[in-house]
């Protein structure tokens, strides 16, 4: 296999992962859509290029940043908190056709388990389960799943993340302090960067391609224990909840993944 992997989004998750990538002895062509950062990831060894991908098109050498690679990592979050009106959909339609252009064979797409809606009686959610999306974002994801997976000109594996956590980012930091917050009784879903990093990297290596996975450390305690436990922990004031409102959930399974990719979650809830 080709040595060289693009990965369009160097932010949180895509940075360090493309820094343990040339640790394991590939190279690396990595986008950022901060021309601030284009130095940082030079002197990581790096080869930076500046790209920002909008529902209106792309700004940057997109081709470029692609070129000679077999791999791409696709590592664009729909980002519809901070932009609710925003076309994500459209962003990956614009990116698509330079794929498509390119020497990608391989594709991994960082999606979500947004794609599943919480339920009342706390559904066990596997690979075969049909997403039924009930938020704008989780919405937005399934359709550019759809567009990869469909793609014939190259194979796409979608890793479904649950939350995120680790390097000074935690939810708990967001419910701090906070009152009568609902769902104290669901489960939690989260999984730790450094998983994140290490189930891409073996995807790579084993090269699983045209592939799903869901992806959520286990165990997965209720919202009300984790949350007050690690609250306490970090020494910040811990959220209350209401009880007397029914909580809705799920539970997100990873045997598929750990199964298929021999992998073992290194970070425990």
């Amino acid at each position: 296999m080709n040595r060289q992997i693009s990965i369009i989004g160097c932010g949180w998750l895509g940075f360090p992962l493309a820094k343990l990538l040339i640790k394991k002895g590939y190279k690396i062509k990595g986008t950022t859509t901060s021309k601030e950062r284009l130095a940082l990831l030079d002197n990581e060894k790096i080869k930076a290029f500046y790209l920002k991908v909008t529902a209106e098109g792309l700004t940057g050498n997109i081709q470029e940043s692609l070129s000679n690679s077999d791999v791409l990592v696709l590592n664009v979050p729909p980002g519809l908190r901070k932009n609710p009106e925003q076309n994500y959909v459209a962003q990956i339609n614009n990116l698509i056709p330079h794929i498509e252009s390119s020497k990608i064979k391989k594709v991994i797409f960082t999606s979500s388990t947004s794609v599943y809606a919480d339920e009342d009686f706390f559904l066990e959610i596997t690979e075969k389960t049909k997403p039924n999306p009930n938020t704008e974002s989780g919405k937005q994801l399934l359709k550019v799943e759809e567009l990869l997976k469909s793609n014939p000109h190259f194979k796409t594996t979608i890793v479904r993340f649950s939350g995120l956590f680790g390097n000074e980012r935690h939810p708990a930091k967001q419910l701090s302090g906070k009152r009568d917050l609902k769902n104290a009784n669901a489960p939690v879903n989260l999984i730790h960067l450094t998983d994140c990093i290490q189930i891409i990297l073996k995807i790579i290596d084993q090269d699983i391609f045209g592939e799903l996975f869901n992806a959520s450390t286990q165990p997965h305690p209720t919202k009300q224990s984790y949350y007050t436990s690690v609250c306490k922990t970090m020494g910040i004031p811990v959220p209350t909840y209401d009880l007397s409102q029914k909580s809705k959930g799920k539970i997100i399974d990873s045997n598929k993944l750990e199964r298929i990719l021999n992998y073992t979650f290194q970070i425990k809830l």
